[in-house]
């Protein structure tokens, strides 16, 4: 039986410092059907000639202005063909057998995931282990290694332009709260490095998180204004450690939560 197809996009603006290792990322996968596209939002940087550099391996590329990053991904997943698509930002890369490590597991899931590791600059941080039971309080997926079936943004919708952060976290609530179904894989199928656009704007990504939970969980909102709050503080104090040269602590934290969080579950 052939393989199911994947889409992966990976959408860029002006990312010429790592835009080449996401690419060999996904021309490296041992998974042998995927589709590549390519959005570029019209850099003026490097980044065009580097993805020419690989062009034979890309199925699909434009290079055009966009009104955001929600517009730049409705624009690759209009134009993918896979029965599951995936979105791989310029900073982030696939581990090598991710690909092949959810589709052979995928069974009946509308929604696939894993783990992310995260990296601060060439060092590696911790591990970010996602759970969509814990959806309702906040994005617990890790983006870069979801993998959604196209038919569920066929029938569910895509991306809202109208959040510049937390776009992905409205996509996988609405998908959950619409029934789809979700399953984990328990490796790191993707990294991740600090300092990308929804790190920067994290006070934004909070707000537009509140928001949405009271959009598709209206019956909870005052629960959900405690967890925002909940949420800007847990998020505040690790950048202040960090500001003031504690970023030990702050792993040493993560650590143990993540043990907890193990043990709990």
């Amino acid at each position: 039986m052939k393989e199911p197809l994947v889409s992966i996009i990976t959408i860029v603006y002006n990312g010429e410092n790592h835009i080449e290792h996401a690419i060999l990322s996904v021309l490296q996968q041992t998974y042998p059907n995927i589709e590549y596209i390519i959005i570029d939002g019209g850099s003026t940087d490097d980044t065009v000639s580097i993805i020419n550099k690989y062009r034979n391996n890309v199925q699909k590329f434009i290079s055009e202005k966009d009104n955001g990053i929600s517009d730049a991904f409705n624009k690759g997943i209009r134009m993918a063909k896979g029965t599951f698509v995936a979105i791989l930002n310029a900073d982030d890369w696939y581990e090598k057998n991710a690909v092949e490590k959810v589709i052979r597991n995928s069974k009946d899931a509308d929604v696939i995931y894993g783990d992310m590791k995260l990296w601060n600059i060439n060092e590696a941080d911790f591990i970010v282990k996602g759970n969509h039971e814990l959806l309702e309080h906040e994005m617990t997926l890790n983006h870069p290694t979801v993998f959604v079936r196209k038919s569920c943004y066929d029938q569910f919708g895509l991306f809202d332009e109208a959040y510049k952060c937390a776009m992905d976290y409205d996509m996988m609530l609405r998908l959950s709260v619409n029934g789809c179904r979700f399953l984990h894989i328990p490796m790191v199928i993707a990294n991740m490095r600090w300092g990308g656009f929804s790190d920067a704007k994290w006070v934004i990504g909070c707000k537009e998180t509140l928001t949405i939970k009271n959009k598709y969980l209206a019956h909870q909102k005052f629960l959900n204004q405690l967890y925002f709050y909940k949420h800007i503080i847990s998020i505040a104090i690790p950048k202040f450690l960090n500001r003031i040269h504690l970023h030990s602590i702050v792993k040493m934290y993560r650590s143990r939560f993540s043990k907890m969080k193990k043990s709990y579950h």
